[in-house]
């Protein structure tokens, strides 16, 4: 298989799908996928024209990817900005959808991949996003995947641990990416747990609406970023506060704690506090700690090391940190924060300005930089 020509065909194959109506960014997409297909069947049957085979495949990758978008937001219309409290609404085949492609011939990663680009509705792009990997990885697995469960039958529902996963991801995505999806991944929770009673399911679902309680006070009205210590608590909801709060509780008093539960109990914490300074840091730390024997995440341990900075001072959260990979996202912004609060802002400056180059999200990179500008200006004074 000749790859530089593959590269070559690209950026034409690209112009035909946007000429037929496509977006660039949904063209591109559709080229990746149509790229993969290519990788597998190429060795065995090239084809006589590869720019028009390629152009047939990544049109029809594209209107799959259409399809699937357009079926997405028909559901999204049912969904109210906020959801409502209390019992779940008549059962779709949505939440059947999500345990069907976590089918048991896939493992736990692909067959959430495969859930997030099928149902979800996410590009590639998005969920190479969210597992820190490679778009082209990420677009090979999803490949497999669907290679994986092309020839069986759909009859083997996956288990209640990777449709969690997934909802989990599909909520990330919606609360603090570029498609509004948490308030169906609320909706598909809701529904989920009125079928069951496991505990994990509750504790997700508590987690959702404490995070979804905060989505107000996030973005300031000209659309930055605003840290969670500098909110306007008086934008919080407290009715979906209070349904969080509940659900957990009766959740822990299951004693079968989970991750979703420990990290539920964060959240709760943080809404419980009426301004930052009231946070109960030392108690969020023993959740911390709890949710990284569980899980032993490192993004869960970088998390850990900021409340270790505020429960037991600076010193004691870049000790924390030190224990971790710099190559782990936030790793410098947070380092960049310990560093001002231990009162050195030549350091902190230089940090945020250095994560500020390697931000995933335009908000984040605005937030970084501006809080590099703000250092500077002072030491400037």
């Amino acid at each position: 298989m000749n790859e530089s020509l593959l590269r070559e065909l690209v950026p034409a194959v690209i112009g035909v799908l946007v000429r037929r109506g496509a977006d660039f960014a949904a063209a591109e997409d559709a080229v990746q996928d149509a790229l993969v297909e290519a990788v597998r069947v190429w060795p065995d049957d090239p084809p006589r024209d590869a720019k028009g085979w390629l152009v047939t495949v990544a049109w029809r990758k594209f209107l799959d990817a259409a399809r699937a978008d357009t079926s997405r937001r028909h559901r999204e219309v049912r969904v109210e900005d906020e959801p409502v409290p209390g019992p779940a609404e008549a059962v779709d085949d949505t939440l059947q959808l999500y345990f069907l492609c976590a089918h048991p011939s896939l493992t736990p990663a692909s067959a959430v991949a495969l859930t997030l680009r099928a149902v979800g509705g996410l590009t590639t792009r998005q969920i190479a996003r969210a597992y820190l990997v490679p778009e082209a990885t990420m677009a090979q697995r999803i490949s497999r995947a669907k290679r994986t469960v092309s020839d069986v039958r759909f009859n083997q529902p996956g288990d209640v641990a990777t449709v969690l996963r997934v909802l989990y991801l599909v909520f990330n995505e919606g609360y603090s990416g570029d498609v509004d999806l948490a308030g169906e991944a609320i909706r598909l929770t809701r529904q989920l747990a009125a079928k069951t009673h496991h505990e994990e399911v509750a504790g997700l679902l508590a987690l959702m609406l404490l995070h979804h309680a905060r989505r107000p006070a996030r973005t300031g009205p000209d659309g930055r970023l605003v840290p969670l210590a500098e909110q306007d608590r008086g934008l919080w909801n407290t009715r979906l506060i209070a349904e969080g709060v509940d659900v957990l509780q009766t959740a822990l008093t299951r004693d079968r704690l989970g991750e979703f539960q420990a990290q539920a109990a964060i959240a709760a914490l943080h809404a419980d506090a009426q301004t930052a300074e009231e946070t109960d840091w030392v108690q969020i730390v023993e959740w911390y700690d709890e949710l990284v024997r569980l899980t032993d995440s490192p993004v869960a341990r970088l998390n850990r090391a900021v409340a270790v900075g505020e429960a037991d001072g600076p010193r004691a959260g870049l000790a924390a940190l030190a224990e971790l990979d710099p190559a782990l996202p936030r790793y410098t912004a947070v380092s960049a924060y310990l560093h001002e609060r231990d009162g050195d802002p030549v350091t902190a400056a230089r940090l945020y300005a250095e994560a500020a180059r390697s931000a995933s999200s335009l908000p984040e990179r605005d937030h970084l930089t501006r809080q590099a500008a703000r250092l500077n200006a002072r030491l400037r004074t």
